[in-house]
């Protein structure tokens, strides 16, 4: 997380972050962090547009003097509609009242209603699989107790998000990623489905090389911060904002998150969709058939069970053809689904994948055959283990491409380059730029990277796993017996003199004598 400190130094990403955490306190020992990070996502995203709202408002009022009704009309040009009632200081004024769980879902309701489809897909609401009005924060009294403090962790000066205090959208976006990632790290598995870490995203981002003009989808998107990445990246490159988000999320709360994820990011032209992308994809073009981008990338979940194995023979779409994956290791569902909706042309694709998916036989044996024979593989990445959240496993990122020069396939074992933590492993900014690096050069490193022939993957039977390609032996160093010998000597001799010598001290002593 960046340290960055705002031009007026008023609030800094640091402080933010740490009050953000805080506020986490008011759940902690009621609830499990899985179940309490809607409710402060939730918050944050209110408390922003509320903070964004009337900086607006105080700005206009400067400008015009107190005229009300003009003041109000030009707030309608705003890129978002706040209701009065619905504002937090709306709801923190009447903390100390009866009904602040209902008070609150009320207000996240209006303004819902009040922005139309910014918050809104075919039906689905963001707020939907979220109620402040649970029993789940215990009876009336408890649970209206625990929002009121809530309102007041989120009153803190530290948490005033205006523009005028924090300068930059970024700032509220990197604090949404920040609670993020600290709810998968210290949610185990569970929470950590929905998160890929910024450094393996950044990674991504770079080797998919995303370009103005671009659409780039993300089909099991999460919270969003993989598909965000490779926009920022036309951002930095380019400054341009001309590329299209698209992405779609299988649980709804998570695709609440990425839709509240995008908005605090600033990014306005992009398309999630819910929903379940193996059994009912719903990225589609004018015809109904499946849409088509310029980059796909994911982090699916890793052998997904259940994953519609019982349907995937009449799949309407026919993206199976080349043979139906296992059923309790959806894997290669995930893989050929994205390559079914690359361009022909400018296609390229990165996903995160379980090593077995380099070299498991059986049906998976068969796809695998399938896709390097049509030379759509282009790289496969060894990472370090530990790097994502909920597994220790070490995974692999398969690069693949429409349009290839050549049929050869680039191995690169990175799994020894990474930044110790103490219960996550991270990528440093180093280990990243070697990676690009070498997959741009694309050609042979000593023990890091190998680029194989068509031929001696067939000869290989198709299996990708990275040692049959990569050597990383080291050979021992020959011990020299001489040195080792003559060194030993020396000791004794020393260990020989130290001896006479404590034996000079005993007799001095008196104690030789005595013990005679």
């Amino acid at each position: 997380m960046n340290n960055q400190v705002t031009t007026n130094n008023k609030i800094n990403q640091d402080s933010i972050n740490k009050a953000l955490w805080g506020a986490c306190d008011t759940f902690r020992g009621t609830i499990s962090a899985d179940t309490y990070k809607d409710f402060i996502l939730t918050m944050l995203f209110l408390k922003y547009i509320s903070d964004v709202w009337q900086d607006h408002y105080d700005g206009y009022k400067t400008q015009y003097g107190d005229e009300p009704e003009l003041i109000e009309e030009m707030m309608k040009n705003e890129r978002f509609v706040l209701p009065k009632n619905a504002s937090f200081y709306a709801l923190y004024e009447h903390r100390h009242e009866p009904g602040n769980g209902e008070r609150i879902d009320q207000a996240l309701h209006a303004i819902e209603e009040a922005n139309g489809t910014k918050l809104n897909d075919a039906g689905k609401s963001v707020f939907q699989d979220i109620s402040f009005n649970t029993d789940r924060l215990g009876e009336e009294k408890q649970k209206n107790n625990i929002l009121r403090y809530l309102l007041e962790d989120f009153a803190k000066p530290e948490l005033n998000l205006s523009p005028s205090c924090v300068g930059t959208l970024d700032v509220i976006g990197n604090a949404y990623e920040y609670l993020i990632k600290n709810f998968a790290a210290s949610g185990g598995q569970k929470a950590g489905e929905f998160y890929t870490p910024p450094e393996v995203s950044d990674l991504i981002a770079e080797l998919l090389e995303p370009q103005p003009g671009d659409s780039i989808c993300d089909p099991a998107c999460g919270s969003a911060s993989l598909l965000m990445k490779c926009g920022s990246k036309v951002r930095s490159n380019f400054d341009s904002k001309n590329y299209a988000l698209y992405g779609q999320e299988a649980i709804g709360s998570t695709w609440s998150l990425a839709k509240m994820n995008m908005f605090l990011h600033g990014e306005d032209n992009h398309k999630i969709e819910w929903g379940d992308t193996i059994r009912n994809p719903k990225l589609l073009d004018k015809n109904g058939d499946l849409m088509l981008f310029d980059i796909v990338t994911a982090n699916p979940p890793f052998s997904l069970d259940k994953w519609g194995h019982e349907d995937a023979a009449n799949d309407k779409f026919s993206r199976f053809y080349r043979g139906i994956p296992p059923k309790t290791k959806g894997d290669y569902a995930f893989i050929l689904h994205m390559i079914e909706t690359l361009k022909p042309k400018t296609g390229r694709m990165g996903v995160v994948v379980p090593h077995g998916v380099l070299f498991r036989g059986a049906a998976e044996g068969k796809i695998r055959k399938q896709l390097i024979e049509e030379n759509l593989l282009d790289a496969v990445i060894g990472l370090p283990e530990k790097l994502f959240y909920g597994t220790g496993i070490p995974a692999a990122i398969l690069i693949f491409k429409k349009e290839k020069i050549d049929d050869n396939v680039l191995f690169i074992d990175a799994s020894r380059e990474f930044k110790p933590g103490k219960n996550q492993n991270q990528l440093s900014e180093a280990n990243i730029a070697r990676i690009v690096a070498t997959y741009q050069a694309g050609e042979n490193v000593d023990k890091y990277a190998y680029l194989a022939s068509l031929k001696e993957i067939q000869d290989n039977d198709y299996n990708l796993n990275i040692p049959r390609y990569v050597d990383t032996f080291e050979e021992e160093e020959e011990i020299d017996l001489m040195a080792v010998r003559a060194e030993r000597e020396q000791l004794k001799a020393q260990l020989a003199s130290l001896e006479d010598e404590m034996t000079s001290y005993l007799a001095e002593l008196g104690y030789l004598s005595n013990a005679e």
